[in-house]
C-alpha cells in the first residue's frame, strides 16, 4: 500500500465511548476524504466502521491538520463512482471484496466541519 494516503482516524467507541485511533487510507475526494471499510476481506465490518455509524463524528489528523469530520456512508451512484475510484488507486480493494462474498463493502465519506484552528472539540458532538 505504498504511496496511499494514510490518515489517522479518532472515533468515539460505540459501545465504550471512548476515543479510539486507527492509522487508514483516506482518500481524497475533493474536500472530504473516502474511507473504504474492506477490513481486508474479513466477514465483519471493522470496528472503526461500527463507531462511525453509532456517531458519525470524527476527526482525522492528515499532512500535520487536526480536521473534524462528520461520516457519512454512500449508496447509489455516488457509491459506485467512489468505490471504482478507490479500485483505480488501489487493486487491493477489488481483491478483497473478492474475499469477504457475503458482505457488500462500506465506502464511507468524511466530510470536514472544522480544523483544530477553528477550537472544535470532538466531545461537543458526541
Amino acid at each position: 500500500m505504498t504511496g496511499l494516503p494514510v490518515i489517522w482516524l479518532t472515533t468515539t467507541g460505540a459501545r465504550t465511548g471512548y476515543q479510539r485511533t486507527v492509522p487508514l487510507v483516506g482518500l481524497p475526494d475533493g474536500e472530504q476524504f473516502v474511507l473504504i471499510a474492506t477490513n481486508f476481506g474479513k466477514p465483519n465490518h471493522p470496528a472503526w466502521y461500527h463507531n462511525l455509524k453509532a456517531n458519525p463524528y470524527a476527526s482525522i489528523r492528515s499532512n500535520g491538520t487536526q480536521i473534524y469530520c462528520r461520516a457519512q456512508e454512500l449508496e447509489g451512484s455516488e457509491y459506485d463512482r467512489v468505490w471504482h475510484k478507490a479500485v483505480e488507486r488501489y487493486h487491493g480493494y477489488a481483491i478483497y471484496a473478492a474475499r469477504t462474498k457475503r458482505r457488500k463493502i462500506p465506502v464511507l465519506s468524511l466530510t470536514p466541519i472544522a480544523t483544530d484552528a477553528d477550537s472544535y472539540h470532538l466531545d461537543l458532538v458526541s
